[in-house]
């Protein structure tokens, strides 16, 4: 089914192509300068740090709804072996096989693709299945350390958790900007909870993934006017699931990833930073979410650390 005209006039108004350049491979992190990280490091204030990640464990988020996105499978290839001869230092080590996108992640902007096209206007099939991603893969992200805000929208309207049924909006984000008495700004990553990892915490991965509140396909143009530089948020789909508008899958990463180029990302939980930003009263901090650099890989797992 072609994309309707609804999403391409969304896309036109939250383009990005060209902004920072045709050779540009890095998109909106680009708002991330060293103006912007130097103000994030006065977000620390206790120097309190809240963990996001979930464990990397064989029993994760992934349940089979998507192919070939499997847990993490550890297995040890030596243990206490003295590979340096009798009665030498004996080591033990690890091999891990998994999804790069199966549990706390960062997708790359080449992870999704429409009519053809990626961010910046590149050809889709400049990914390949020796090579990866030619372009934009997440090895081109450095680094990643700016301000983050949390947009906690279920607190916001009173919730542990939305319903599955809850496409969150503009108008909830400003909401949870509102509630959290903080002003977003131009090269802020944001994060915006639900409550939805609950339910996996909780041990239903099925009902975790499905049915699901996520972002609405107009959250991107909020994004994009704020000059956000990326996002994240606790549920496996990103963006509302089953999607709001019949039979438009994952409109929200396209607009996100291919027409703005900004990063977003999945199954961060957010549970103890809500807790924490209540606690300190601040919805903002210091945010650290390193990529691990897999050359030409389309996504990354992530151990995020807010530092308020």
């Amino acid at each position: 089914m072609p994309l309707p005209a609804e999403f391409h006039d969304i896309a036109k108004r939250v383009n990005n192509w060209g902004r920072w350049g045709e050779a540009d491979e890095i998109g909106t992190l680009n708002l991330i300068t060293d103006e912007v990280v130097r103000a994030a490091a006065g977000e620390i204030r206790t120097g309190r740090r809240v963990p996001l990640a979930l464990p990397l464990k064989e029993d994760g988020v992934q349940s089979g709804m998507i192919p070939g996105r499997i847990n993490p499978l550890h297995t040890m290839v030596q243990i206490n072996q003295q590979i340096f001869g009798p009665d030498t230092v004996a080591c033990s080590d690890d091999a891990v096989t998994m999804g790069l996108q199966a549990a706390t992640h960062w997708d790359a902007l080449t992870h999704v693709s429409h009519s053809g096209r990626l961010y910046n206007g590149r050809p889709a099939d400049t990914v390949t299945a020796h090579g990866g991603a030619e372009f934009s893969g997440i090895d081109k992200v450095p680094y990643l350390v700016s301000r983050g805000v949390l947009l906690d929208v279920a607190a916001a309207k009173g919730v542990d958790r939305l319903p599955g049924d809850h496409a969150v909006t503009p108008q909830d984000l400003d909401e949870a900007a509102e509630f959290g008495r903080v002003e977003v700004r131009a090269g802020d990553i944001v994060l915006v909870r639900t409550g939805q990892i609950q339910v996996y915490l909780a041990g239903d991965k099925h009902a975790y993934g499905y049915p699901s509140p996520g972002l609405s396909v107009h959250t991107p143009e909020w994004f994009h006017a704020h000059d956000v530089a990326a996002v994240a948020n606790d549920t496996l789909t990103f963006e509302i699931f089953p999607p709001e508008i019949e039979d438009l899958w994952l409109p929200v990463h396209a607009l996100d990833l291919v027409e703005m180029g900004m990063l977003q990302g999945q199954n961060w939980n957010l549970e103890s930073l809500s807790t924490a930003c209540g606690e300190e009263r601040r919805h903002s901090f210091l945010l650290s979410a390193m990529p691990e650099p897999f050359r030409g890989a389309t996504g990354t797992p992530v151990a995020p650390v807010a530092i308020l």
